[in-house]
């Protein structure tokens, strides 16, 4: 059989974990994906990217039965998100203020909304919790004790029952990561990129152009969550790159996109200058979104909201979890918001022809996959 050769880059989301989670988290999923195929899919060890391990780390995966080998490459930004991730509440509370002083200034929440809801809702619980449940904590504890204990000793001890219950929920609830998420997206609205982030995503679009014209069957461009947002950017500069022109063997796939986050907020003219110029340019986008991903705008053509038309070839799909997970395994609920929006890198209990390993390791290329996922009832 003749080896099928893919290249895979892929852009992750705002996470300070970084590549070695990755990698690992690649690794126990190719094992998953090898005892529903039997396939025998090996990953080989990290190394350093062709521009410095900085910019990116390569691994290798073979599957040597289906006859494909992929280049995968990890475009690394986690050192930027570790600079700015909060790690003291307190800062953490004062800076989501200024958080949604901005949104409420700039965000277009009734587009939002209009887009999809979900969301919305997503956005705005967090400093709502953040402040009702541990109020809560105080409030019935201080209640309780009061009646063993004078009022200021009750107070205080319900201060201190909250203090040490309420983190415990709130990170339950992923309420300290959405509001450093949502920080971190209210700045880059507000201010762009900046110098590091520039510099980054100009070096991840020369990476993608030194690899086009290589003898590559196909290579893709894989974004998940927040790096939907900062794929975009990437594209544009692709373009700039290489001209109208990209190979028809090239496609862009966003996995939970997120791009509205910054696209709707009217001060994000930087970010609105590339998405228009994006809108005649042709290439294949695909939109991997899940409905109860509360994070996700699923069924929003990112291209669609800085223009009215777009010249790019566009699938707007759900990948369906649910009928892939075994119901004690499916990640529903709020308590599994977060697992569940990293569910478009894992396998499931059973396979589904667009899950992360099968369009990274498998034989289909990635227009043969989503004609296979169609067929599912």
């Amino acid at each position: 059989m003749q080896k099928f050769k893919r290249k895979v880059f892929y852009l992750g989301g705002f996470d300070p974990r970084g590549v070695r989670f990755y990698h690992q988290l690649y690794r126990d999923q190719a094992g998953r994906y090898d005892r529903l195929t039997g396939e025998g899919v090996t990953v080989g060890g990290r190394r350093a990217g062709p521009a410095g391990s900085v910019v990116s780390t390569i691994w290798s995966v073979d599957n040597e039965q289906a006859g494909v080998e992929t280049d995968y490459e990890f475009l690394r930004w986690e050192d930027l998100v570790g600079k700015v991730w909060i790690r003291n509440p307190l800062t953490l509370a004062f800076r989501s203020i200024a958080t949604y002083v901005g949104h409420g200034r700039f965000m277009q929440f009734k587009r939002m909304k209009a887009l999809r809801p979900g969301p919305v809702l997503t956005i705005c619980y967090p400093p709502f919790l953040a402040v009702m449940i541990p109020l809560l904590f105080a409030l019935l504890s201080a209640l309780l004790l009061w009646s063993v204990l004078p009022f200021w000793a009750a107070a205080l001890a319900g201060i201190g029952i909250s203090a040490m219950a309420s983190g415990k929920w709130l990170n339950k609830l992923v309420v300290p990561w959405l509001l450093r998420f949502t920080y971190y997206h209210h700045t880059l609205a507000a201010g762009g990129p900046g110098d590091a982030l520039d510099a980054r995503l100009d070096a991840f679009a020369r990476r993608m152009a030194e690899e086009l014209d290589e003898p590559w069957d196909e290579v893709l461009f894989l974004t998940h969550s927040a790096g939907t947002i900062l794929g975009m950017s990437v594209m544009r500069r692709l373009f700039d790159l290489r001209g109208m022109a990209l190979p028809d063997h090239f496609a862009m796939v966003g996995m939970g996109q997120v791009v509205p986050v910054v696209a709707l907020r009217t001060d994000a003219r930087w970010y609105h200058a590339d998405l228009r110029a994006l809108a005649d340019k042709h290439f294949r986008y695909v939109d991997l979104s899940f409905p109860p991903d509360g994070a996700a705008y699923f069924n929003v053509n990112p291209l669609l909201l800085e223009s009215d038309t777009h010249a790019a070839r566009v699938d707007m799909l759900s990948p369906r979890f649910h009928l892939f997970y075994d119901p004690e395994n499916y990640h529903g609920g709020w308590s599994n918001k977060y697992e569940a929006h990293f569910d478009y890198l894992r396998v499931g209990d059973r396979l589904s022809p667009v899950d992360f390993l099968s369009l990274t390791a498998g034989r289909r290329t990635l227009d043969d996959a989503i004609a296979a996922f169609r067929t599912i009832p």
